[in-house]
């Protein structure tokens, strides 16, 4: 083959590289000539566009290099006397192969990992086999927990590659696929990944996962991708159903389980799984034998691996401390006998009650798990956490991060155990259900003395040895961020222990902690100089913690406050503030408080003494949500266009992008509040606002144009109400919308529709005493996303079948409220159970007949942690109560009335069978005469309410109170 080009020294060889991609031939044919000599400057990202490209390459580098081309130059092939050869292969691979042959440093990546091995296989280019090979090993080495820059899809290619050509790339791809199997799941491509190799990630020793209940959701999510609609609703004769079996349904979570029943092809398993779950939760001793069968253990271990960052049991009633103990131990399908009866003379030992702190933990060979940061045991009410701390610090030494939200028999006197066992840990949520008897917003009637638990008969109340709470050694804790919210059992000596033992703490939630005082408060806040986010809605903050915040300043006068310097003060650096709902700050001393908050992102005042006054010192510019509700002086609003991206009328609405216009509202009712002119100098400075919220504020009037300058307005004036029109905006001006609560507005079947087909991120939809009536015409579409719903007094029509068609097309509720559909009756039962088997919360009030004959298939909704029966038919039974707390393992909060107790009242559990309930509320009505609407067969009575019993329990006691409100 001749070249025109000068071969003469015999040395170069010229390659014509002509891409394997025919359809690049039609591009351009201007030919190209390079030189390996210059191939440090090959601009590989034109070059790869070329159809044809002739390089001079070096004779003798590509025969040492490449045992192709050894064969076909030095060989005896005819090739190997020509000056010029033809290479048809991809362009781009066999430049990138060329440049590595002389001397050139390769990067390789997942997208060009296959076409370089490719190429220098077919090649014989050994040293780029090895590079290659090199690279896939340290990419998917077990050191390398997270993805680098990698593509799920390549990955399945290589796999794909490997399996096709027998080459051993499958262990590694498949094991670091286990090892990152959240991520993977995460990706878009996942619906892409071969059946095979899923299920073979899914059965690697080495697979790590949060939780069960992400495994079973990915599993579910990849089976509805990849199976036909009209096989789904087949629970058998599909092969890759095999997987499901894969999935340790003992340990999903029980509101995940419940509501996976209506799921086609794994509401078989979720039955077994929620019957496991409940037995396991109803029994009141750990018999290892019963449990573990022939001795198999696997269906009760976690994926717990040397790779786990998170370990998420949330929700999960079935676990215990032996089920947690027996997952810290070596995995083996089978214990050995001194092991087992190591176990078993554990649970005997639980059972008699013995002092947890006399049990020889250290006989106990627990594994450590180094890379766990975060433990999640909110919702485990069989838990005992004072006694699995003792073996979390064992085998979690890296904790950062423990959520033990609702676990009520957690006594915060052992905050103290807690932070001496965790170096490293910097933020803790021991959230509880917050008491609704918050003295500043309830008339008590009477009270009771409180019930205090006997700990000698109580199995979750065997702890460690007592030590005084708070007794702290000379070592600091690192906490950054604490929450304590809801917990009535901490007083002020327990927030001066804190502030001596956490000089960190940045973040404190002590929401309806009603037990602390002012003082209390104050102290913790003056000894903790880095806190910048404080929560103390409906606690006694008042003046002495606005002097702690404002501490420059000695003097509350205006001499002191021209003059002080607030930069100083803590006030200055909060971010966030929460005092809702706190009684004892004058306005003075709110006025001096807001004046000082410039870094302000988040505050609340809700139910304070704010005046304009207050809001005109206000001088922050960097505020995201404001609450002004239910405040003192009288409020009118505009609305503002490109200003909020949340409407909150008591309109809460969170969006999470702000590339819309979007403008915000916030009404209703006769409580007077600050006036348009002060909230209006807030909203102006203040051009990142997201969400205010004003409810109680009751009259929307059109405003001055002085008061608004030139910013840019969109203007209503609808006398507290948007109005059809109005409404039927909100998708316009807000599509991200994920929240929407009206309440007193003008509504319709075709607004609510709307709203339903155009808004596909509504997660959250309450409609609540409004003006219209709509019907099951509003929820004839579709409406997957949508998790809460509320429908108080707007849809007294609903009828059975109504309901019927709601569970279809909203099926993925998680909460449900329904208030006033008087047609329904006790088949509403049946429809709510199979419609929504996994909510968590349902209010029923006012709604027919529905309860008249008992709570017969609400019993189903086994995931419920918040029930409410009022007036929905006489025929509840006495012991309902005790029989829902031993139905519902999760259930923390009823509320029932007098009037749908079949017997006449209802009996109250104690200790010992209130199983995990913190809050019963049972409401008591007088029927009044009612002298107007008299029928023939005489005068109708009506029942009004009179008062309420509420029983609330904490860690160490039951309180009894009487208050006058309907709560």
């Amino acid at each position: 083959m001749a070249s025109d080009v000068n071969t003469a020294d015999g040395e170069t060889v010229i390659l014509n590289c002509i891409d394997s991609d025919g359809s690049r031939l039609d591009g351009d044919h201007e030919e190209i000539v390079i030189s390996t000599a210059e191939v440090s400057q090959w601009d590989l990202t034109s070059l790869a566009h070329r159809p044809i490209i002739k390089i001079k390459a070096n004779r003798q580098r590509l025969i040492q290099q490449s045992s192709y081309f050894h064969g076909l130059l030095s060989g005896s092939f005819s090739e190997s006397c020509f000056d010029s050869i033809s290479i048809h292969w991809d362009v781009e691979s066999l430049l990138s192969m060329l440049r590595f042959i002389f001397g050139c440093s390769m990067d390789l990546t997942s997208e060009n990992f296959l076409p370089l091995y490719e190429a220098s296989l077919f090649f014989g280019v050994d040293r780029l086999l090895l590079v290659c090979r090199s690279w896939l090993d340290y990419v998917t080495s077990e050191v390398r927990i997270w993805p680098p820059q990698l593509c799920l899809e390549d990955l399945v290619h290589i796999w794909d590659y490997g399996r096709d050509n027998a080459i051993d790339f499958i262990p590694q791809l498949t094991g670091y696929l286990a090892r990152n199997f959240i991520w993977m799941a995460s990706c878009d491509s996942f619906h892409n990944v071969p059946f095979e190799l899923l299920l073979s990630c899914v059965k690697q020793p080495c697979l790590t996962v949060d939780s069960e209940k992400l495994l079973c959701d990915a599993i579910l999510l990849w089976l509805a991708a990849n199976t036909n609609p009209s096989d789904r609703l087949r629970s058998t004769g599909d092969a890759r159903l095999e997987i499901l079996t894969e999935i340790r349904t003992n340990l999903l979570s029980l509101p995940f389980a419940a509501g996976k029943r209506r799921c086609p092809f794994f509401s078989k398993f979720a039955e077994r799984s929620v019957d496991a779950i409940c037995s396991l939760a109803a029994s009141r001793s750990f018999i290892l034998a019963d449990i573990l069968g022939g001795g198999d253990c696997n269906q009760l271990r976690f994926h717990l691996t040397e790779y786990t960052k998170i370990l998420d049991l949330s929700g999960c009633p079935q676990i215990n401390l032996l089920l947690l103990l027996l997952n810290m131990l070596p995995s083996s399908n089978n214990l050995d006998k001194l092991l087992m009866k190591k176990l078993n003379q554990l649970s005997l030992k639980l059972e008699r009650h013995v002092d947890i702190s006399r049990i020889p933990w250290e006989t106990f060979p627990v594994l450590t798990f180094e890379a766990v940061q975060v433990v999640d045991v909110s919702n485990c009410p069989m838990l005992h956490l004072e006694a699995a701390i003792e073996f979390f610090s064992k085998s979690f030494p890296s904790l950062t991060t423990l959520k033990a939200a609702y676990i009520l028999t957690f006594r915060t006197m052992k905050l103290y155990q807690l932070l001496q066992r965790f170096p490293l840990l910097s933020d803790i949520d021991l959230t509880v259900d917050s008491t609704p008897v918050i003295p500043a917003k309830v008339s008590v009637i009477s009270s009771f003395p409180a019930v205090m638990m006997q700990i000698s008969t109580s199995p979750n109340d065997e702890t460690c040895p007592d030590v005084p709470a708070f007794h702290f050694s000379r070592q600091l804790s690192n906490i950054t961020k604490l929450i304590l919210e809801g917990r009535t059992d901490i007083y002020d000596s327990d927030l001066q222990n804190i502030a001596e033992c956490c000089p960190s703490l940045c973040c404190i939630n002590l929401n309806a902690c009603t037990s602390i005082t002012d003082s209390g408060i104050s102290i913790l806040i003056l000894k903790c100089v880095e806190l910048h986010s404080i929560f103390v809605c409906d606690t006694s903050f008042g003046h002495n913690c606005v002097l702690s915040l404002c501490r420059n300043i000695s003097r509350l006068d205006a001499v002191a406050m021209k003059m002080a310097d607030n930069t100083n003060s803590l006030a200055y650096k909060l971010q966030i503030l929460h005092i809702g709902g706190c009684k004892g700050i004058n306005e003075t001393y709110l006025l001096e408080l807001i004046s000082q908050t410039q870094r302000i992102r988040s505050l609340c005042l809700r139910e304070t003494q704010l005046v304009d006054n207050s809001l005109y010192k206000f001088s922050g510019s960097s505020l995201e949500m404001l609450d002004v509700s239910d405040t003192k002086e009288c409020f009118h609003i505009i609305l503002y266009n490109n200003v909020f991206q949340d409407i909150s009328m008591h309109f809460e609405e969170n969006v999470k992008r702000q590339q819309t216009p979007t403008c915000f509202l916030l009404l209703n009712s006769p409580r007077l509040c600050v006036s348009c002119h002060a909230v209006g100098h807030v909203v102006r400075g203040n051009p990142l606002l997201k969400c205010l919220i004003a409810r109680g504020c009751r009259h929307l009037l059109l405003e001055e144009n002085d008061i608004l300058g030139n910013s840019p307005v969109l203007y209503y004036e609808l006398g507290g109400s948007l109005g059809e029109d109005g409404l039927k905006l909100v998708p316009t001006f807000c599509p991200w919308l994920e929240t929407l609560i009206l309440y007193f507005q003008v509504v319709s079947d075709s607004v609510v529709r709307n709203i339903l087909e155009t808004l596909k991120n509504l997660q959250v939809l309450a409609l609540c005493y409004c003006f219209g009536e709509i019907s099951s015409l509003s929820f004839q579409s579709s409406v997957p996303s949508l998790r809460k719903l509320k429908l108080e007094r707007v849809s007294t029509q609903m009828t059975n079948d109504d309901l019927l068609i709601l569970s279809r097309n909203c099926m993925n509720l998680t909460e449900l409220s329904l208030v006033g559909c008087k047609r329904l009756n006790s088949e509403s039962q049946d429809t709510i159970s199979n419609g929504w088997p996994g909510l968590i919360s349902l209010h029923l009030e006012d709604c027919g007949e529905v309860t008249a004959q008992g709570v017969t298939s609400l019993m189903n909704c086994q995931a419920l942690e918040d029930l409410l029966l009022r007036h929905n038919g006489l025929g509840i039974d006495r012991n309902f109560i005790i029989r829902a707390a031993s139905k519902m393992p999760l259930l923390r909060k009823v509320a029932v009335d007098v009037c749908d107790a079949k017997d006449g009242d209802f009996d109250l559990p104690d200790f010992s069978d209130r199983n995990f309930l913190r809050i019963v509320k049972i409401a008591r009505c007088n029927l009044k005469r009612r002298t107007l609407g008299s029928t023939k067969s005489g005068t109708c009575t009506t029942p009004v309410h009179a008062e309420t019993l509420i029983l609330t329990w904490d860690s160490r006691k039951l309180s009894r109170t009487v208050v006058k409100e309907r709560l």
